[in-house]
């Protein structure tokens, strides 16, 4: 049929640890819908799938070359791909991705000037702003077992496991849709089985401190909260990124064995008139194959000139804390992507979309990085 939609699926060629693609279900639901789907060579091979699995599941599946897969009119990937990969698709095709567009101007403006379309996976959101794409629960329940695994090895006498060390004490900062999902991690050690086997044993479990991003700029607040922090948490949404939530100056107060966990994981920028920081300052950016990080760690000597590194402690960050469980971590984004690729595929494509339209309309509208270019410059001409 001459007007079917061809929706190419391309492989993360990211760091090795990079392992996520999407599952044969899913693909079979894109067929079912009418789509013609192109699969890059060795897809899913990093789940240990095969061709075949995908074949079983949707017998009109096309495996084809890097290349091919840029050249159809939509391609998806989770992780925004690099720019020469961008480089390779044809003005008016859409990049459905993570576009984080709000931190990522140099993405945008590349976008904008090849002249493609993007929907933004992590910008679709219902009428009262809550996220449709997301696993903010792999976030946390990830990042705080990291955390603690890491605390472990720096925990002081009389040990992490001991029954006559005091309660873990954990700083929150943020209290927002990640946040909430960390306190209930974090007092779990991010590991039911761990918390059993402590609770058990009689170890005392862990005092969670929650800070709201309007206490954190008081110093004489933070220093005694974070004198007294075995594993400080930046969990913020911040409304100024070129500002951190923790000076690195402020670091020196934590103790020697605190472990710094990053789950807001912005990235560091320092080109232009306003630099984009981590909500820590003086933290690497981490990934799927390192995410943790010891002070002497070579990445600290690496930090753009733009922060300062000087106050270190072990950290934990990570780009893509849901990778870590490739599988589990593709199960819950399928199904969350799947409704919102039914509506474009049952429509006919991003053209057809109504910004008035059904609720998965608005939702894919409100993310279209045309659209989000009109809301830009409202607000511009109404502020």
């Amino acid at each position: 049929m001459a007007d079917q939609i061809r929706i190419g699926l391309a492989r993360m060629h990211k760091e090795p640890g990079e392992r996520r693609d999407f599952l044969p279900g899913f693909v079979r639901q894109l067929e079912r819908l009418g789509a013609k789907v192109m699969l890059e060579y060795g897809y899913g091979s990093g789940m240990s799938l095969v061709e075949a699995d995908y074949r079983r599941n949707a017998p009109g599946v096309e495996f084809v070359s890097h290349e091919q897969v840029y050249q159809q009119d939509y391609v998806l990937v989770l992780r925004y791909p690099d720019d020469e990969d961008v480089k390779l698709m044809h003005q008016g095709a859409c990049l459905i991705s993570m576009l984080h567009y709000p931190t990522r101007p140099g993405r945008v403006a590349l976008l904008r000037s090849l002249g493609i379309e993007g929907l933004s996976l992590d910008s679709l959101k219902d009428d009262t702003g809550r996220r449709l794409v997301e696993n903010l629960r792999a976030v946390a329940w990830n990042g705080v077992e990291a955390a603690f695994n890491a605390l472990r090895s720096t925990y002081p006498a009389p040990g992490f496991g001991s029954a006559n060390r005091p309660p873990i004490r954990v700083c929150l900062m943020g209290a927002g849709a990640v946040g909430s999902h960390v306190v209930q991690s974090a007092i779990r050690y991010g590991d039911d089985r761990q918390r059993a086997r402590l609770v058990n044993a009689g170890i005392p479990g862990v005092l969670l401190t929650v800070v709201d991003y309007d206490i954190t700029p008081h110093e004489r607040f933070m220093r005694p909260i974070l004198e007294q922090t075995d594993v400080l948490i930046d969990a913020t949404q911040r409304p100024d990124p070129s500002l951190p939530v923790i000076p690195n100056a402020w670091i020196r107060y934590l103790p020697e064995h605190a472990i710094l966990l990053d789950l807001s994981v912005d990235p560091y920028d320092c080109d232009g008139d306003s630099p984009i920081v981590k909500g820590i300052e003086g933290i690497p950016q981490g990934n799927l194959d390192q995410y943790i990080f010891a002070p002497d760690d070579p990445a600290f000597d690496n930090l753009p000139d733009c922060v300062s590194s000087a106050n270190r402690r072990y950290t934990v960050s990570c780009y893509s804390w849901p990778g870590i469980y490739p599988r589990k971590c593709m199960d819950v984004y399928g199904r969350q992507i799947g409704p919102i690729l039914r509506v474009l595929i049952e429509k006919g494509g991003i053209s057809q979309i109504h910004p008035h339209g059904g609720f998965f309309q608005r939702a894919i509208s409100r993310a279209l990085l045309s659209r989000w270019q009109v809301d830009t410059d409202e607000e511009k001409n109404n502020g």
